[in-house]
């Protein structure tokens, strides 16, 4: 949809993986060590983040390795 959701990653160069509040549908996250463009393997409604908070507001989100942010311009999380 064009909602915000809760996305799972999995790097295919260097098997990093790792979770983010700020999943788009369609778009991709680069991998922060290697710098490959992820599409998350799974995505779910923020409102079910199965026991992880994904509201946690003090972890930066990397906006430079966000598609969504640099298609936009900006932070995703102000749409």
């Amino acid at each position: 949809g064009k909602k915000r959701c809760f996305g799972e990653y999995l790097c295919p160069r260097c098997n990093r993986k790792w979770m983010s509040g700020n999943s788009w549908a369609n778009t991709g996250q680069s991998c922060l060590r290697c710098y490959v463009l992820v599409y998350p393997h799974k995505q779910r409604p923020l409102e079910s983040p199965d026991g992880l908070d994904v509201s946690d507001q003090s972890k930066v989100h990397p906006q430079h390795l966000c598609q969504k942010c640099t298609q936009l311009g900006y932070y995703c999380r102000k749409i």
